[in-house]
């Protein structure tokens, strides 16, 4: 049977809700943990499958994503940074944080990256729908589903915190690992 030493978490969120941010402090704090940002991940290992113009972005191929990054979930200790979460396969992945920004705070961090106003709009829209939390909740068990607001520096820094105590609680909980293989 093959198990993970360490759990695997997503972190994800509408764009500019802090997913890096955490994740790298993450990975700072417990450094056994590894950060793989999707789309990093994505064009890496070729799972694009082509080009949105109007939205200025590549369009991931989610099988290619899910086959190239299984191999690393298998291994544990993965800090999934993307703002979709519900293609991962659930077996493999222990804790989901939703992080959750304030409007004004969002439309300042995506007008401040550049984007163009309607990609402005669509996001926050999508934070106001809370669609980033209905797709966690529609992929995985409510009981690893976690959200938290993600507003300011001191948010940030009381979050990492929770996770890294919750980690340590994992590891307490699975001192021999997580099995890889599905429930029967």
């Amino acid at each position: 049977m093959s198990t993970r030493p360490l759990p695997n978490i997503i972190i994800t969120g509408t764009p500019g809700t802090g997913k890096t941010s955490h994740a790298e402090l993450i990975v700072k704090e417990a450094p056994a943990f590894r950060h793989i940002n999707i789309t990093d991940f994505a064009k890496e290992n070729d799972c694009f499958d082509g080009y949105d113009e109007e939205r200025k972005s590549h369009i991931v191929d989610e099988d290619k994503l899910c086959d190239a990054i299984e191999p690393e979930l298998e291994k544990g200790g993965v800090i999934v940074d993307w703002h979709a979460n519900d293609l991962f396969p659930e077996r493999l992945i222990d804790l989901v944080i939703v992080l959750k920004t304030d409007n004004g705070v969002l439309f300042d961090r995506l007008n401040k990256r550049g984007y163009a106003q309607s990609k402005i709009d669509e996001n926050i829209d999508c934070e106001i729908m809370g669609i980033i939390a209905q797709e966690a909740r529609e992929g995985y068990q409510p009981e690893i589903i976690v959200e938290l607001d993600s507003n300011t520096t001191d948010d940030i820094d009381s979050n990492v915190e929770r996770i890294i105590s919750w980690v340590d609680t994992w590891k307490s909980d699975h001192p021999n690992g997580a099995s890889n293989e599905l429930s029967v």
